[in-house]
């Protein structure tokens, strides 16, 4: 099992490091290859914005043909970013040890002057967000044999990071558009930059709150307590999201429809689950199977954070390994009204309470704000001021 303790024996210790400083914190790590800052410019034609696949806060994101022919997503991180050093460290701590078929593969990285850099393995068909939820500009039918097999690849892949890593890790920002697709559409969850460990006999962590309005659990949003739990709310909101070919959050709706979670909820008392499935499927899908991943996004929502299966758990109900027990399913956990606040802009701090936060755009949304809640934010929950 992948062991992380020499990783994390020296910790970034502010957002402004010195390259050299930089330097030092990537000394214990062994399996990351450094790539000249000129290799990468030769590999994207100089960052030419025709190579460019995606933009975010934390800097740009562009195709490129590595030495050998090997094509790579080269993850340019911006020097403007003040978070960048730190999320650059923990993104590298993370992966380079760990390797599995649904998480994207690191292949090295660039330090040089100010340039901080990521190299990964290209993945042709982006993101869910810009394919099944992109509002129809993408060319890829998505079947419900494939979004039930991407599903399931997404679901092992946070099991592995929840179970079989040492420590465990937990994601932070499990959405649409950081599940990437291979040519053939398997799944490869991606963006380690807020990831956390949890320590071996440690029930939560206190942190700042960082994640995705939409997909944030509301035990973690309001105080700041991470655990495994929250990952998993954000599994079960992306989950419905798959099933049903809509983003999370839609203002264009009828106010009663807007907020996926909701609606899900509603039709589960109503017993019309099956009314939520992807109308773009034409009837073509396996009903009682929808409703099952339907209902396992449920659980995974719910309110009460330890009413909330394991992810290995959710991998076996899945695949029909376990049945469900729809007595278990409980009301989900809604902060819509915590959302529209936040959204809203925070107030100014005072000595009593931190609420500074920051939205960056996902590297892969180009989705409209009507459509969909896609920024990332990180702020110190008001109940928890410890980071």
């Amino acid at each position: 099992m992948p062991c992380f303790s020499c990783l994390f024996s020296r910790r970034a210790r502010s957002s402004t490091k010195r390259p050299f400083e930089v330097v030092d914190e990537l000394s214990g790590i062994h399996n990351t290859k450094l790539y000249t800052y000129k290799e990468l410019r030769i590999a994207t034609d100089d960052f030419s914005p025709i190579n460019k696949i995606g933009e975010g806060g934390f800097g740009s994101v562009y195709k490129g043909r590595l030495k050998g022919g090997r094509l790579a997503a080269i993850k340019v991180l911006s020097a403007e970013s003040r978070q960048g050093v730190k999320e650059f460290l923990t993104e590298i701590n993370m992966i380079s040890e760990i390797e599995h078929e649904n998480l994207v593969k690191l292949y090295g990285c660039c330090l040089e002057g100010n340039h901080r850099i990521l190299v990964y393995n290209y993945l042709e068909n982006n993101s869910l967000a810009q394919t099944l939820l992109g509002g129809g500009h993408s060319s890829i039918q998505f079947s419900w044999r494939k979004r039930s097999r991407i599903s399931i690849g997404i679901a092992r892949g946070l099991a592995f990071l929840h179970e079989e890593v040492r420590p465990h890790i937990v994601h932070r920002d499990i959405k649409a558009s950081n599940i990437l697709l291979d040519k053939d559409l398997m799944p490869k969850i991606s963006d380690f930059g807020l990831a956390k460990l949890i320590p071996p006999n440690m029930t939560h962590v206190s942190t700042r709150v960082a994640g995705t309005i939409g997909y944030l659990a509301p035990e973690y949003a309001i105080r700041g307590q991470l655990t495994r739990k929250a990952d998993i709310y954000s599994f079960g909101v992306l989950l419905m999201e798959i099933v049903s070919g809509r983003c999370n959050t839609n203002s264009r709706l009828p106010i009663q429809e807007q907020y996926l979670l909701e609606r899900t909820w509603q039709l589960y008392e109503r017993r019309e689950l099956v009314g939520l499935v992807d109308s773009s499927l034409n009837g073509d899908f396996d009903a009682e199977e929808a409703c099952r991943f339907l209902k396992i996004g449920l659980l995974c929502t719910q309110d009460t954070p330890k009413l909330r299966p394991s992810m290995s758990t959710v991998v076996k109900m899945l695949t029909g390994e376990k049945d469900i027990d729809g007595d278990k399913i409980t009301k989900p956990g809604l902060i819509s009204d915590f959302m529209e606040l936040k959204v809203r802009g925070p107030e100014k701090s005072n000595s009593e309470m931190k609420n500074t936060s920051s939205y960056n755009a996902s590297s892969s949304d180009n989705l409209s704000s009507e459509n969909t809640s896609c920024a990332t934010m990180t702020f110190t929950a008001p109940y928890d001021r410890s980071t």
